[in-house]
């Protein structure tokens, strides 16, 4: 029996579990759904109830903050076209992977050609002796050499594992999103050391390799379509509007309470090519380090919960997420014909609660879209925050359990 809750602004909310709602797609990590670990990432079985409970053939799909590309991925899937931005530019390398044709490839030769490669690439990186011991970089350096020098798609199947095996020779924790040199990968690097390195980096590429060429078979298993799509990476989408009408649009805004996507991949970044000065700025233009004018907010919740954050800098940082992210949907809700879906997750400031789909939901009523359903579905698994205690306040950890999809359709 399904329980719908109303809220008391009369908000209609329906428990789900969007995982059991997709048969076609039998896991989260299912394909080439989760080929590379990213902060945040939608499951795609999200994208995918809502492609098959609201869309129509025709429509074209848009995710203003498309973050790993799930929203693309599964577009294919259904045979819509899409529009992605992002400001992180390793969206060029995760969406291009993930759809990818059946990869027929001599992964034999591929390791063999990349083993006896004379090119080489160093990022340029003020930091790089920090975060790599210095016995490490010849080999990365002509792993990445070969990598760079190859024009055709099957630099795509080299890309992701490399990212993979790079980031565990690093002083960094793989196991954890943010660049983070732990205990555990000190002694990580300590112990490889004292091993046949060399042999155990070349196995690993080799393995990851193997493995997303399973993923990219798996992926194709669904019968992807080719679709239109225009993906622009490294946008600003605070600052930009849409030049063309779109029929939905369907995203996952940053978190509240964690929006340093740039520096969580910084070192994937750095060894993709980009130079420190435009990986800085693209971090001061994430919504902690940037100003954001003020708009007006249609929400008496956003008021009523401001008034009970007492420290400055913790409204500071509420005030300017609202600002962000409700102006960013007013303007690009103009130019969205059908409907909008708003995936957030209730966030918590000194364990005040804050509802963000209400305060969204509530806003966006004003401007002309009518609620139609949340959707409130629970976390099954959690990979960002996995913590019994929470490190900032050194309390027992009480973060969130669900995450809500808010169903908004433009009023004609």
């Amino acid at each position: 029996m399904i329980i719908v809750a109303v809220s008391s602004e009369g908000t209609r909310k329906v428990p789900i579990i969007f995982r059991n709602m997709v048969s076609e797609i039998p896991t989260t990590t299912y394909a080439t759904f989760a080929i590379y670990r990213y902060p945040a990432k939608f499951i795609p079985q999200v994208v995918a109830y809502v492609l098959k409970t609201y869309c129509k053939p025709g429509m074209t799909v848009f995710d203003p903050f498309a973050g790993y590309g799930t929203v693309g991925v599964v577009s294919r899937v259904y045979g819509y076209s899409y529009v992605l931005w992002e400001l992180n530019p390793i969206i060029n390398v995760t969406h291009n992977t993930a759809i990818m044709t059946r990869a027929e490839a001599d992964v034999e030769k591929i390791m063999k050609d990349l083993m006896n490669s004379r090119e080489e690439f160093l990022p340029k990186w003020s930091n790089l002796h920090y975060w790599f011991p210095e016995d490490f970089l010849p080999l990365l350096s002509k792993a990445w050499g070969f990598v760079h020098s190859l024009t055709d798609e099957k630099k795509y199947l080299l890309l992701i594992p490399l990212l993979k095996v790079t980031r565990y020779f690093s002083y960094s924790d793989e196991k954890v999103h943010k660049l983070f040199k732990s205990k555990y990968s000190k002694q990580k690097v300590e112990t490889l050391l004292k091993t046949n390195w060399k042999v155990k980096f070349y196995d690993m590429l080799k393995n990851e390799i193997l493995t997303l060429i399973k993923k990219i078979e798996e992926y194709n298993q669904l019968k992807p379509k080719a679709v239109d799509y225009e993906l622009k990476a490294g946008i600003d989408t605070l600052e930009t509007r849409l030049d063309k009408e779109v029929n939905v649009l369907i995203t996952s805004p940053p978190y509240l309470q964690a929006q340093e996507y740039i520096r969580s991949t910084k070192l994937e970044l750095f060894w993709l090519g980009y130079d420190e000065k435009y990986i800085q700025s693209l971090s001061k233009r994430e919504i902690p380090y940037r100003q954001v004018k003020s708009t007006n907010i249609f929400s008496e919740t956003y008021y009523t919960l401001r008034e009970k954050i007492t420290e400055s800098h913790l409204r500071a940082l509420y005030d300017n997420y609202f600002n962000a992210i409700l102006q960013a949907f007013a303007t690009l809700g103009e130019r969205v014909a059908d409907y909008m879906f708003i995936f957030v997750g209730p966030a918590k400031i000194r364990n005040l609660p804050i509802p963000i789909d209400d305060i969204v939901t509530e806003h966006l009523r004003e401007l002309g879209w009518r609620h139609e359903v949340t959707y409130v579905d629970k976390i099954v698994s959690r990979v960002m925050f996995e913590a019994d205690v929470n490190p900032a306040t050194g309390l027992e950890d009480s973060r969130i359990k669900t995450e809500h999809l808010v169903v908004l359709k433009k009023v004609r």
